[in-house]
């Protein structure tokens, strides 16, 4: 299937069963704010037939430090002292162990890709730059296409796409928001986070949809490529269906 669509979280009500039996693909997000434990990410496996697709967040203590708001949210605490370990794609033992951590949950769902989703404090300053080409350089993939979404407006499309290329990164963008930076890969990888004021709170119309099939995901499917889209607004749910109602065939 060239169009792969789906949800940014289980979207949809019954839960997962619900989930498996409408959509190919899911992109876990869970696994941003804290790790399941390997049990559970293999029960989620099993559960899922056996062509269904993970994609995963990564773990927020590798990409977010411990200021950020999502650690709170997610009750997770530092030993004192180590706050600045933590975060940024740092190369220190912390972030290398969450990293291990977060590859194992991956390799539990068997998934293909995971998304990692910089924080907004994380700009293009030199440092970060050295700081992420130390970590992406050194860390096991196992095998995993790694999928980097920018979102500090200083990371501008010709520095993404140096990165991208030099660290063998897929680029993560909204289509209706900003190009990918590394559109000759054989895999595209959309998030939409909806059109309106309010960041996520957003229903897409059918032309919004056709607009997103004709200009963002039909030429690439043309040219032989694999289209990942994931909704992430509120709407998800709604729109991912409505997307593979009109475009997957």
């Amino acid at each position: 299937m060239a169009l792969k669509v789906g949800c940014c979280g289980w979207a949809v009500r019954g839960g997962m069963e619900a989930y498996f039996r409408q959509f190919p693909l899911v992109e876990v997000q869970s696994t941003f704010y804290k790790l399941p434990s390997l049990s559970t990410a293999r029960s989620w496996r099993e559960r899922a037939p056996p062509s269904f697709e993970f994609t995963l967040k990564s773990w927020q203590a590798i990409t977010h430090p411990p200021t950020s708001p999502t650690w709170r949210k997610a009750g997770l605490r530092v030993e004192p002292g180590k706050a600045s370990l933590y975060g940024h794609l740092k190369p220190t033992p912390e972030n290398f162990e969450a990293w291990k951590r977060t590859l194992e949950v991956a390799k539990a769902l068997r998934a293909s890709i995971m998304v990692i989703q910089l924080p907004p404090s994380m700009d293009a300053s030199s440092e970060n730059l050295e700081n992420m080409r130390r970590f992406l350089s050194s860390v096991d993939r196992g095998g995993l296409t790694l999928a980097v979404e920018f979102r500090h407006s200083s990371w501008q499309l010709d520095v993404v796409s140096k990165v991208c290329e030099e660290l063998d990164l897929l680029h993560v963008v909204d289509p209706f928001k900003e190009r990918t930076a590394t559109p000759s890969r054989s895999l595209i990888y959309y998030r939409l986070h909806g059109l309106g004021r309010r960041m996520y709170v957003y229903d897409y119309s059918d032309e919004e949809l056709e607009r997103l099939w004709r200009s963002w995901v039909k030429p690439y499917v043309e040219e032989g490529k694999q289209v990942y889209v994931l909704f992430n607004n509120t709407a998800m749910g709604k729109n991912a269906k409505r997307m593979m109602e009109l475009y997957v065939k």
